[in-house]
């Protein structure tokens, strides 16, 4: 509620170009005035002139022509998955330089599947793709036999999970795309959900949030035990970790073990692994309270979330138009820094910072970085209203992405706030000015091409009605000096300008997005309307209609 809407840049021209419309029209005023009255005019006369000057002057069909060019862009940006909230957002997606954009399912495909489990001296590997079953575990090429370490990992994958697998094929998946994986992972292993809740009676549970970035379930066993289970980022796991399991017994998690698992993990993460690590411990209680330390490190998932075929094409659109596009993941740094390389977000020179070092930098340290940073890791939704100010620090159009509730103050404040329209919460939605339908990055490019080609038809046409317009003034002045007597009548100017001008105007407005309008870099905010040549072209255009209409008048 905080942060303030600022107009779109096209609202800011139009208003521009209304100041000068009006100033003119003053000053066109006394000019027929005083030139009437050095002439011995009648008054009556002056001031119908006058009136007749005012009324050629205003192009009075352009806010009709822009919002019915814009209202059309919205329709023909539906059909390509973009709902447009705010009508003027059009046309700002077409200024956009930066865009912002979540990892997980907007340049991915949000169907994960574990690839790799890690245990202390066991390397698991899983066959098959997203939710087939028909894969296994393996161990060294071999059907994996599950010990005490690797099944009470995958027991902890089980508990700490909220999401179920469809029993049958008509049914849908239901929950969240990285619990369902490890659920996958676990049957792929021979143990089934429902098999694994027969041994254990969930009693608390303490969800999962971007900040502390683990879960717990606190669960009994059959005989009695309390356990208390975690899943969560390894690095902050092993920070709450005082032994790990090693085959069948617990050791102590010394330096050295500790930097094996961190080298596992890094290694997992190069090869654009998602990984999630897991601990246990036994509670003498039945709840958790605050002693969340002590824990057994049970292993590591890895999990790959492969990138959209479209975003790769997408994000090279980005770089040939000027854009810098620029990926926010909760993921390890190293997993993000690979999957941002085969994208082409990463170049070179460019930055990936973790969110640890964002919350060091300055606000002037991170303007001053900014333009270098492309990848976001380990950042939380809160991180992202810094990203946005920093860059429009930098007097740059930012489009950002965002699905949560915590994303809604970031996405307001963005120039061109993008919601996810399939995992996308109500609040993310309202706040945002476009709901992406699909949650696909390559929409958002599409988008700002639309975008771009509105505004360039705008230009046009108010580049015709600006020209007709002075060619009008110029009848109806150059008219009164030479003859004493207007061609035409204030009511014949409103015609012209509202029929006459105002349809071709239309047909200029709806014009199809030109084919090299993505070739060109992203427009100044401060652009004028009367910028790249257009001010002249309009008042050439004018004095050739205004010497035309003379000519036939005579």
């Amino acid at each position: 509620g905080s942060i303030e809407e600022e107009p779109t840049p096209l609202q800011k021209r139009l208003d521009e170009l209304g100041k000068y419309i009006a100033i003119g029209c003053l000053i066109i005023c006394a000019v027929v005035a005083v030139v009437g009255i050095l002439h011995g005019e009648n008054a009556i006369n002056m001031l119908i002139t006058g009136v007749s000057l005012a009324v050629a002057a205003v192009p009075e069909g352009l806010p009709a022509i822009v919002t019915i060019a814009l209202a059309l862009a919205v329709k023909r940006m539906v059909k390509r998955r973009a709902l447009i909230r705010r009508l003027h957002a059009v046309e700002t997606l077409g200024c956009a330089s930066v865009i912002c954009s979540d990892k997980t399912g907007t340049l991915t495909q949000n169907r994960m599947t574990v690839r790799q489990i890690v245990l202390p001296g066991h390397d698991y590997f899983l066959e098959g793709d997203g939710y087939d079953l028909n894969g296994e575990l393996t161990e060294n090429g071999h059907p994996a036999v599950a010990g005490k370490g690797l099944r009470m990992l995958l027991d902890c994958a089980v508990l700490c999970n909220n999401s179920h697998p469809a029993e049958k094929k008509k049914e849908t998946h239901a929950g969240d795309r990285t619990e369902l994986a490890l659920l996958v992972a676990a049957a792929k292993a021979g143990l089934k959900t429902e098999q694994v809740l027969s041994h254990y009676s969930k009693v608390d549970e303490d969800p999962f949030d971007s900040i502390k970035k683990y879960m717990t379930v606190t669960a009994k066993t059959l005989n009695g035990k309390t356990l208390l289970f975690m899943k969560g980022a390894p690095d902050i796991l092993l920070g709450r970790c005082a032994k790990i399991m090693r085959d069948q017994d617990e050791v102590f998690l010394n330096r050295q073990r500790r930097a094996e698992v961190m080298e596992q993990n890094e290694a997992m993460a190069g090869k654009a692994l998602r990984v999630i690590g897991f601990a246990v411990k036994e509670l003498s209680g039945t709840r958790a309270g605050k002693n969340e330390q002590d824990f057994t490190f049970l292993g590591l998932a890895g999990m790959i979330d492969p990138p959209r075929p479209e975003a790769k094409a997408a994000v090279a659109v980005c770089r040939q138009a000027g854009i810098k596009p620029v990926m926010i993941t909760g993921d390890h740094v190293v997993t993000a820094r690979a999957i941002a390389k085969d994208l082409g977000i990463l170049g070179e020179g460019d930055e990936a910072v973790t969110g640890a070092e964002l919350a060091r930098m300055s606000e002037q340290d991170l303007d001053a970085h900014v333009a270098n940073i492309s990848v976001y890791a380990r950042v939380s939704p809160e991180d992202k209203i810094r990203i946005v100010k920093a860059w429009q620090a930098q007097g740059e159009i930012v489009s950002m992405t965002g699905d949560g509730v915590n994303d809604a103050p970031a996405l307001k404040a963005a120039d061109i706030g993008c919601a996810m329209g399939i995992t996308g919460t109500d609040v993310a939605k309202g706040a945002a000015d476009m709901t992406l339908t699909d949650d696909n990055f390559a929409t958002i490019v599409t988008a700002v091409k639309e975008g771009r080609g509105i505004f360039d038809n705008i230009t046009k046409a108010v580049q015709f009605l600006l020209s007709c317009n002075l060619g009008e003034i110029l009848t109806v002045f150059i008219a009164m000096i030479l003859w004493q007597e207007t061609p035409l009548m204030p009511i014949q100017l409103l015609w012209v300008n509202l029929v006459t001008d105002s349809l071709p105007a239309l047909a200029l407005g709806v014009e199809p997005v030109e084919h090299d309008v993505m070739s060109r870099k992203p427009r100044a905010k401060n652009e004028s309307m009367f910028s790249g040549g257009r001010g002249f072209l309009i008042g050439a255009q004018g004095v050739m209609i205004g010497l035309l209409t003379l000519a036939a008048y005579y």
